[in-house]
Formats: C-alpha cells, sequence, structure tokens
C-alpha cells in the first residue's frame, strides 16, 4: 500500500526492485512530516513550533567514514587520499543488495527534489528515508520541485538514507558501522549507521563538486551569497564557524545561500533551497534573521530545552557544541528567489583566526587571493573539538576540502580564471581574535565586522590609506566607517608588538609549510601570493 501525495506515474521505488514495502510516503507536506515524527517518537515541538530532533551517536559528519566508489569512471579524475577513500564497486552492490532487503518491510518517506536553481546546472534527486524528519530536513534545505515538476520527475541522483541500518565491516568493506557512499557512475548515495542530517546535503555536495568542474567546465564553492538592491553580488568563503551564515544574512541584502554555489558565465546560483545554521550560543540580538526563522516547519538539531519549558536553549552544550538548525530559505524575509544573481563584485575569505594575527580585513592582489584561496585558513579553538584544549590550525583547500573530489587546484584554476575575467575584488575578514590570542585577546565584534564588510560594498574603502602587512603582504585599510582606527591594525592591539611580531612569523611559516603539498602544481603567479615570515 503507498500513502502518496503528488504521486509519480510509476512507484518511487521501482528502481530499487522492491515487490512490496509496507507503507511509502511520497513527497508529504512539512505538516504531515511533522505529524509523522511526533507520533514516531523522532521529536518535539518547540515554542516557537519549530521541530527538535537529536541526531543520536553522531553529532556531525563522519569524515573518515565517507567513501567513494573506484571504478573505470573515478580511477583517475578523482582526488584519492585521506579525503577521498576508494570503495570496490563489489563490495558497493552487496551493500545496496543488504539495504534493499532491510528497507523491503520498512515505512519509507520519499522525496524528489533539486539541487541547483539554475536549470542548466540542475540534479534531480530522489531521496528514500526511513525517518520522517530526516525528509522534512531534505524538503527544507532541497529545491522544491511544484506539481507540474513532479508529473514526469526523472531522478538524476538517489539518496538511500537509513541510520537504523549498519553495516558489518569484516564483510562490507567499511571501517565502522556507519558509512557514506558514493557512487558517481551507479548515481547513488548510501547512507546508514549515522542519523546526521547533514550527510545527506553534503553527500549532494559532493556530487556537484565533482559534475560541475569536470564534466561543465564551472566552478562550485563551498561558500554563502547575497547581493544588493543594485544587483551587486557578493560571496562569503569561510570553514565552518567562520561567520558564513550569519555575514550572509544582511536585512539590507537579498541572500542568494548560506553555504552552496555555482560560478557560471552569467552569474551565481545557489545549489540548495534552504539554511542549515549553527544556532549556539544563538539570540535574536545577534542574528534576528536565523533568530525568526526557527518556527514550525523549521527543524532544531541536538538542542535542549530550558527547564519545565519548550524554550531552547541555545547555550546548552550538554550534547554538542554543533547544534544546528535546517529551514527553507524563505524563512529569510529577504532570501532571492529563484536564488540567482549576477557575477560577483566582491569575494570575502572569512577565518575565525585565534592567534589574533589575521587583520580584521585586509584586501588581497590576484596572487594573494589565489594563494589563500587555496589555503583555506582558519583557526579552531579549545571546546570545538574533543582533545583541542589550544588554538589549533586548520587548512582545507578552496574552503570545503572535506567535499572535494577533485584535486583542489582544478578549483583554484576555475577560481583564478573567473576572478580575473571579471576583475572581483578579494577581502581577507578575520572574524577570530584581536589584541592576542585566545585565551588573552577577545573576540571581534560582529558588529565591527558588518561594518566593514558594509564599507568594501559600498566602495568606501575604494580612496582611504593602505599599509602593507610586514608578514603576509596584503593592503590593510588604516580607517574605516564606524569602526576604531587602532582596531585595523591587529599589532597595534596587543600590550607586546614584539608578541605579535612572534606570533605572525609563525602564522606565515605555517603556511608555507600547508602550501608545500601544492608547491608542484602551483604556478609562479599563486607562489607569488605567500606570506614572507
Amino acid at each position: 500500500m503507498q500513502d502518496l501525495a503528488l504521486a509519480p506515474q510509476t512507484s518511487p521505488l521501482d528502481f530499487l526492485d522492491f515487490e512490496t514495502s509496507e507503507k511509502v510516503h511520497y513527497n508529504l507536506r512539512p505538516a504531515e512530516l511533522i505529524e509523522h515524527s511526533l507520533s514516531r517518537k523522532e521529536g518535539r515541538l518547540t515554542s516557537t513550533g519549530a521541530l527538535m530532533a537529536d541526531t543520536g551517536k553522531f553529532t556531525g559528519r563522519s569524515p573518515k567514514d565517507r567513501f567513494i566508489v573506484k571504478d573505470s569512471k573515478t580511477a583517475d579524475s578523482v582526488w584519492w587520499g585521506d579525503i577521498n577513500i576508494p570503495f570496490e564497486e563489489e563490495k558497493f552492490e552487496r551493500l545496496l543488495k543488504k539495504m534493499k532487503a532491510f528497507l523491503s518491510d520498512k515505512e519509507l518517506f520519499v522525496r524528489d527534489a533539486f539541487a541547483g536553481a539554475d536549470p542548466n546546472y540542475r540534479l534531480n534527486i530522489r531521496v528514500i528515508n526511513t525517518l520522517a524528519w530526516h525528509n522534512l530536513f531534505c524538503h527544507n534545505m532541497f529545491l522544491r520541485p511544484n506539481e507540474a515538476e513532479l508529473e514526469n520527475f526523472k531522478q538524476d541522483f538517489t539518496i538511500i538514507c537509513a541510520p537504523d541500518f549498519e553495516a558489518d565491516p569484516e564483510t562490507d568493506g567499511t571501517k565502522n558501522p556507519n558509512f557514506a557512499i558514493i557512487n558517481l557512475s551507479k548515481r547513488m548515495i548510501l547512507i546508514g549507521g549515522t542519523a546526521y542530517a547533514g550527510e545527506m546535503k553534503k553527500g549532494i555536495f559532493s556530487v556537484l563538486n565533482y559534475i560541475l568542474p569536470y564534466e561543465k567546465n564551472t566552478l562550485s564553492m563551498h561558500c554563502s551569497a547575497n547581493v544588493g538592491k543594485n544587483g551587486d553580488t557578493a560571496v562569503f568563503f569561510g570553514l565552518s564557524g567562520t561567520g558564513k551564515t550569519t555575514l550572509s544574512a544582511d536585512p539590507n541584502r537579498a541572500l542568494i545561500g548560506d553555504d552552496e554555489h555555482g560560478w557560471t558565465e552569467n552569474g551565481i546560483f545557489n545549489f540548495e533551497g534552504g539554511c542549515y545554521a549553527k544556532v549556539i550560543d544563538l539570540s535574536r540580538e545577534k542574528e534576528p534573521e536565523i533568530w525568526d526563522a526557527i518556527k514550525f516547519g523549521a527543524i532544531v538539531e541536538n538542542t535542549r530545552f530550558k527547564p519545565n519549558t519548550r524554550e531552547v536553549d541555545f547555550a546548552d552544550k550538554s550534547v554538542t557544541e554543533n547544534t544546528r538548525t535546517a529551514y527553507p530559505i524563505h524563512f529569510i524575509p529577504n532570501a532571492l528567489e529563484p536564488s540567482l544573481a549576477g557575477i560577483p563584485k566582491n569575494i570575502f575569505f572569512l577565518t575565525a583566526d585565534a592567534f589574533g594575527v589575521i587583520p580584521p580585513i585586509s584586501r588581497l592582489n590576484k596572487s594573494q587571493a589565489m594563494y589563500h584561496f587555496i589555503s583555506g585558513y582558519t583557526a579552531k579553538v579549545a571546546g570545538t573539538e574533543m582533545g583541542v584544549t589550544e588554538p589549533k590550525l586548520t587548512f582545507s583547500a578552496c574552503f570545503g576540502a572535506a567535499f572535494l573530489p577533485l584535486h583542489p587546484t582544478q578549483y583554484a584554476t576555475l577560481f583564478g580564471e573567473a576572478m580575473e575575467k571579471n576583475d572581483t575584488k578579494v577581502w581577507l575578514i578575520n572574524t577570530g581574535w584581536t589584541g592576542g590570542p585566545y585565551g588573552v585577546g577577545s573576540r571581534m565584534k560582529l558588529s565591527f565586522t558588518r561594518a566593514m564588510i558594509t564599507a568594501a560594498l559600498q566602495g568606501e574603502l575604494e580612496n582611504v590609506e593602505y599599509k602593507t602587512h610586514r608578514f603576509f603582504g596584503f593592503q590593510v585599510p588604516q580607517s574605516c566607517p564606524n569602526v576604531p582606527n587602532e582596531v585595523l591594525n591587529p599589532r597595534k592591539t596587543w600590550q607586546n608588538p614584539e608578541d605579535y611580531d612572534k606570533q605572525a612569523a609563525s602564522l606565515s611559516e605555517s603556511f608555507i609549510q600547508n602550501f608545500n603539498q601544492f608547491e608542484n602544481y602551483a604556478t609562479e603567479a599563486i607562489l607569488k601570493g605567500a606570506p614572507k615570515p
């Protein structure tokens, strides 16, 4: 029996060769999925109407358990290593057969969706979930077809996500019972043993990071983006915790998207139909757009209530610091739909520098932009990961190495070509520490960061005085509207400037050591962007 809303012309499970299925729910609406989630005890409603759900043992992605099937298509194209771990074709087929058998008598939630707001680069996705709230997550995060588009929908890629199905590492070829396996030839993603919903969205992101650059010569990016009233597009690159979502949610600019985009000859387009924002220590004062988006239809993950209430305690870290919310992009009042805009005029690289070295805003030349794009620097601080007790350097190529099936230089080449062709300005923004390293200095005020970005977007930094940074060589503005001058020069914020010099020399040396892995692939122009310790 099938309980179908907007039923497809054929069973949505035909391609899995299911003979029977106890019950299949196809493209249910958010309210229906929330009803199922509550009746199945998958979550609870918060005081704002959002659905609170837990992801169980895994409160984040498990990168060491993510695989790509190695076959004739991928053997010579994928960047194999610690990030892209090969998986055998035969073992994939055996695991798929086991998952089919497991799912054949389960209640399933099936959803058809799009990835890619630009129809010329769009991927049709079919998602099969065993959890109703996971299907709601996919409704929120992917683009939502209308009824006419669903009538003759044919999937390009399929995700099967069954958190309650675990692999046997000894016979199935996985490292652990949990797994996420991408098969680019069979055009499928298998996810099991983990209920962390982000595995689904990042799986499709990885797929697009292969298809767009490799097959369509189009740059895919781990970034947020927004656009001003005059059509001036801005892009924000940054690793988790650097402010990508927060800074792109600007009430004076339309939000294109907060995480994944493509850059074509015509401009920028969002891959997704929603936002997946961190909510640890969230407040309405600092992030009103995100705060107001957490309402009926939204999901909050791994959060807890304040005692004897249904009010979310966003300061509660008892489950994880990686608490999140997932909501459709139209929950942001100024979201742009369809989420496409023109060529970016300004690009911002965001880093949370816990060493207090990087200036709060710097202007990069083309060589420096390429160098820092490939480097993808930020720093993790104590408490963000198990075992991290002091600031930890993090370099992630192209600000998203974990999701890049191809070698980073392939993305960097496309980035450099697009930047040069369109004369796009590139800025480095430090959302991290000033006045000293983590534990001594203080976190850069969000109001200052917003003021600096606004000044750059409005051209107010065009004619101010700049000074060259002694170690990194980029240009540092000496004045900026609504920002104290002394904040702009990090060396002046340290109690002992000589201590700053030692820390800056050490950090610049770390950049050089990290870049050694790319030296043989980098052009002379890129190498000119390196720091001088």
